[in-house]
């Protein structure tokens, strides 16, 4: 038998999923949000826009901005007892209230 793959994606048919009435692209208002050197966000993974999705272990977690990167965002997140930067487009991201 082949080795099974472990791609950047494995294992999330049901992480990575919309629900049937959510489906398509979100409206315009979700790509022009900008959010400040500071502000805490929750990432939030959009299953129907693939570029600049960040790893899908960082699905859920709250993170503080720390610069921009073109339309990206720098994010710290904290992980176990470390600290990780993470590359996100705002469409991945959501204000934390």
């Amino acid at each position: 038998m082949v080795k099974s793959s472990k791609g950047f994606k494995h294992s999330t048919r049901q992480l990575l999923r919309k629900k049937p009435r959510e489906r398509g692209l979100k409206p315009l208002g979700y790509l022009l949000t900008e959010f400040k050197v500071g502000e805490k966000v929750v990432v939030d993974i959009d299953p129907s826009v693939h570029k600049g999705q960040p790893h899908r272990r960082y699905q859920g977690k709250i993170g503080t901005v720390v610069d921009r990167r073109g339309r990206a965002y720098i994010l710290n997140i904290k992980v176990g007892g470390k600290t990780k930067q993470v590359i996100a487009l705002p469409e991945h991201l959501r204000r934390f209230t």
